[in-house]
């Protein structure tokens, strides 16, 4: 990546300067309000520290949830400040708004070394507008907060394949710089991408064959082996002629994932077996089937034991190992078995030296809640979305800018 990165802003000299940066903050939050995942405060820990510490008046941007472009208590990043201040073992002021009075009044006041995180940017429906002139102004209004002799860097990779103000527009206004996070995962799907060793093999599940369509579509002519479950390996047995009860399914993919499988046999791995269940509950009376006699009424949640055996097979042997998204409805103990053991072979490829990445998302959130090491895999990403649109040959917005 040919851009200016978090250590060149730091040989340039930041003690004094304002420094805005975009955090993916973007974690879970529990019905109370409880941050249920910090994995990606943690991520922004690094960049944020490194800055403070080389005396940066550091103002933080990020977002959480979807608001509609309006205050949203149910949205504000109020736990995330809590969060953020005991990781990094200091105060940090979250304003009460995102550009207005009080941001402004209390970026006026930092000092070296301070943090200021702003209330939710997508507050501001200028943050996700499609007028780029809106856009514009409100990246103008970020400026502000750290005056003329301000910088970007750019560390929410979870964000980076969004044209938004806080993303976008705001490096084209000031010296930007990527992140030790974005930089990071960038060279890690670089690696995905360009060379990667052999036999090379991608995992994908989640809910909607659509979802992953563009990925399965730029990945299946270059990779050995392809594995699709979760929710989505439904259309595909559907599409090979099977009853599949009432599953998940896709009718209008169908005919898709019929030509998928005829273009893409030799590649393309389905699960043999499947756990179905009477109902969608953690207490649903449950019976592992063969993929080809999923019975009516019933639906599937999980991969069963042999596919979990026969994918384990292939990915333990690969060099070079994609996955993104669960097997099954891993939240529910019942219909974890299959996320689990398919993480588990990953990790095996791993200890026997395959480089091995995590892509964000549900992937990501699987890890920690079946309490899985992270150092069990080379990389776990922080986007899942960026991640899968990179490896589809997709510009992302965030990248090119600061390329640009």
């Amino acid at each position: 990546m040919t851009v200016k990165t978090l250590q060149d802003l730091l040989a340039e000299g930041v003690e004094g300067r304002g420094v805005l940066v975009r955090s993916d903050l973007n974690v879970p939050l529990d019905d109370n309000g409880q941050i249920t995942d910090p994995g990606r405060i943690i991520a922004s820990v690094p960049t944020i520290s490194a800055l403070v510490e080389a005396g940066a008046k550091v103002v933080v941007l990020a977002h959480l949830g979807r608001p509609k472009g309006e205050p949203d208590a149910k949205y504000s990043l109020a736990p995330v400040a809590v969060k953020l201040a005991e990781l990094l073992g200091r105060n940090v002021q979250l304003a009460g708004d995102v550009v207005g009075y009080d941001a402004l009044s209390r970026s006026e006041g930092l000092t070296d070394g301070d943090v200021l995180l702003l209330e939710n940017v997508r507050f501001d429906a200028r943050e996700t507008s499609k007028d780029d002139a809106e856009r514009a102004k409100l990246a103008a209004a970020y400026v502000e907060l750290v005056g003329d002799d301000g910088a970007f860097v750019s560390d929410g990779f979870g964000v980076v394949h969004r044209k938004q103000a806080s993303v976008y527009d705001v490096a084209q206004v000031l010296p930007h710089y990527a992140g030790t996070l974005v930089a990071a995962e960038v060279e890690v799907l670089q690696k995905l991408t360009k060379d990667p060793a052999r036999p090379y093999a991608v995992v994908l599940g989640g809910s909607k064959v659509s979802d992953k369509l563009a990925v399965i579509e730029a990945l299946a002519p270059k990779v050995d082996t392809l594995v699709i479950g979760g929710g989505m390996c439904f259309t595909f047995l559907a599409a090979q002629g099977l009853p599949v009860g009432a599953s998940l399914l896709q009718e209008e993919m169908i005919d898709t994932c019929k030509d998928l499988l005829e273009r893409y046999g030799d590649v393309l791995h389905l699960p043999v077996d499947i756990v179905v269940a009477d109902k969608f509950a953690a207490d649903a009376d449950t019976k592992t089937v063969a993929a080809t006699e999923i019975p009516d009424g019933w639906l599937g949640l999980d991969i069963g034991p042999e596919s979990v055996s026969r994918f384990a097979a292939l990915l333990t042997e690969a060099k070079t190992v994609f996955w993104n998204g669960p097997m099954g409805v891993f939240e529910f103990e019942k219909f974890a078995a299959g996320t689990r053991g398919v993480a588990e072979a990953i990790v095996t490829a791993t200890g026997k030296g395959a480089f091995t990445v995590v892509g964000g998302g549900d992937s990501a959130a699987a890890v920690r809640t079946l309490g899985l090491p992270d150092d069990g895999f080379s990389h776990i990403s922080t986007g899942g979305g960026a991640s899968l649109e990179y490896l589809e040959g997709k510009e992302l917005p965030g990248i090119s800018v600061l390329e640009g």
